[in-house]
């Protein structure tokens, strides 16, 4: 899995194997009456796309889409720079009948520019009976599209089978037992590991200098992401979740920020220790996820990543070395510590999406676009936007029941194989609980290689320790205050996290840090959180 979390989290992309923004004509001209020669309805639509992600008009699942919904589609495709394409649109007003993606247009803009895009509450019944049933059977869904005003601009989406995390943390066993090691259990074994995959040939190639001892995920400006260290926070009993890309978590019913925590301040303090010692990637703030995808794929057999974070073994070390390695459970401090372990929960926002589709007010072809949205939120269709095409991708059975194939290229892994072929997770989608799917041999590792987690997932405190960001509607004002006041904690933190890491100095300067920080609104934050989880958590019970 390549992706980033927009908003909640950073988006991580792989590769710009892609231009930016492509368009793909139609075969036959535009009527006057918004239809094509044949009589179909004639649309336009933006798709926010991965960008190892093939042409679009390639993928045969959609093309019986739009022939099933009578609609011709003119795609614009686009796979960078969305921010700023997206503000001159915004501005413009000139708008495509549809905008596809994760949180594409964000709940924020559909205030601002109230009167571009159309309010969909009064078709759901009407027109869309796909989504109706996805509300019905998952309530939570329309509580993620509705916003405080009842009215609904942006659709949601349901997946279904992911885990409850989408961080694992991985090691080389074959290096381990090249040089007699045991599996580390706390961070001072870890960093005696990391030190002798450092000095001792670990990959046995001759070369004592070509291993990476420990990798992670690229950072933003905007704050972290998937794949990062920060997961160890989990060692001091934090429960990272989805609003914690920005600091946030919630801790017996809290909420709080781990930028001014002091164990953020001890994990930081570690993370020099072993970047002082050689022992993390020199490469690991310059790097792009290309870049770090790449490395831990090693060369050939020869590995060159010891210890580092990703979604799945062939995902993130490819078919020929994931092999060598296997999966974590959950590191504690040190040898005598007593706290509960804890992991990164992440199953809202890696099963939920908001605003993954959005019609503009302006279509003149209103009825074609919602048939063509209702047929997305087929459930058979739906699978097919995540996984692919019946019979390249999936097999039918002739039972009711599919499966996941194997990637038609050998070569490739499964999780890359999705994401070239398919929409993915970046598209709207509602994969009900009765569909009789049988996962991919990715997705199967995937729950085996959570396991050595699961003790620590188990033990979350869902109700006490978790933000429910996705559930949650601020208000036009308090989603104003909260991305501003985020905006400058994040020029203030996120420079300073690899400051401290590469150079040190966290220590000396982290009492006039923590005042800096909370001047930069962020008190005020934790405040609004605190007021909008609680009335949530009223609202449950």
């Amino acid at each position: 899995m390549r992706k980033i979390f927009n908003g909640l989290v950073v988006l991580v992309l792989s590769a710009s194997l892609l231009g930016g923004c492509t368009s793909n004509k139609t075969s036959e001209e535009n009527a006057d009456d918004g239809k094509t020669k044949d009589g179909k309805a004639q649309l336009t639509a933006i798709i926010l796309k991965h960008p190892l992600t093939q042409d679009v008009e390639k993928m045969e699942w959609l093309q019986k889409t739009e022939e099933r919904a009578g609609v011709e589609i003119k795609w614009q495709q686009v796979t960078a720079d969305w921010p700023q394409k997206k503000g001159a649109m915004l501005a413009s007003g000139d708008m495509p009948d549809l905008i596809i993606g994760p949180n594409a247009i964000t709940d924020a803009e559909y205030v601002q520019y109230n009167g571009l895009f159309e309010d969909l509450s009064d078709d759901i019944d009407k027109s869309l009976p796909n989504v109706k049933a996805m509300f019905e059977a998952r309530p939570e869904t329309r509580v993620i599209a509705t916003q405080p005003d009842g009215k609904i601009y942006g659709l949601p989406k349901y997946q279904r089978f992911w885990p409850a995390t989408a961080t694992r943390q991985f090691i080389n066993k074959k290096w381990l037992d090249n040089l007699g090691l045991k599996l580390p259990t706390t961070w001072d074994e870890l960093y005696d590991v990391l030190v002798a995959f450092k000095e001792k040939d670990a990959n046995g190639n001759g070369d004592p200098n070509d291993e990476i001892p420990m990798d992670f995920a690229p950072t933003g400006t905007e704050g972290f992401g998937f794949f990062q260290p920060t997961v160890l926070l989990g060692s001091m009993g934090i429960t990272l979740s989805e609003s914690s890309g920005q600091g946030y978590f919630v801790e017996d019913g809290k909420v709080k920020n781990f930028l001014i925590d002091e164990r953020y301040k001890e994990l930081v303090k570690f993370l020099h220790k072993c970047y002082k010692a050689g022992l993390i990637n020199k490469e690991v703030f310059t790097q792009d996820y290309t870049k770090y995808q790449s490395v831990a794929r090693g060369n050939g057999n020869d590995a060159k990543v010891g210890y580092t974070y990703g979604w799945e073994l062939t995902d993130r070390f490819g078919n020929n070395l994931a092999s060598q390695y296997i999966s974590l459970p959950p590191l504690k401090k040190s040898a005598d510590s007593t706290t509960k372990l804890s992991w990164t929960y992440d199953y809202n926002v890696l099963n939920y999406g908001s605003n993954m589709v959005t019609l503009s007010a302006k279509s003149k072809n209103k009825e074609a676009a919602l048939r063509f949205i209702n047929e997305l939120y087929d459930p058979k269709v739906s699978m097919q936007v995540l996984f692919g095409s019946l019979g390249t991708n999936i097999k039918d059975n002739g039972d009711g029941s599919y499966k996941v194939l194997p990637p038609a290229d050998p070569k490739m892994d499964p999780g890359t194989w999705k994401w070239t072929t398919t929409w993915a997770d970046n598209g709207p989608m509602y994969i009900s609980d009765d569909l009789n799917l049988e996962l991919g041999v990715d997705m199967k590792s995937v729950i085996e290689q959570t396991e050595p987690l699961k003790a620590a997932l188990d033990a979350i405190d869902k109700d006490n320790d978790i933000f429910p960001g996705m559930f949650i509607k601020f208000s036009k004002e308090d989603t104003s205050k909260l991305a501003l006041n985020n905006t400058n904690l994040m020029n203030l933190a996120m420079p300073k996290y690899s400051q401290w890491i590469t150079k040190g100095g966290i220590e000396k300067e982290w009492d006039a840090y923590v005042k800096k920080a909370e001047k930069t609104g962020l008190l005020e934050n934790l405040k609004i959180m605190q007021k909008y989880y609680d009335q949530y958590k009223k609202d449950q019970k």
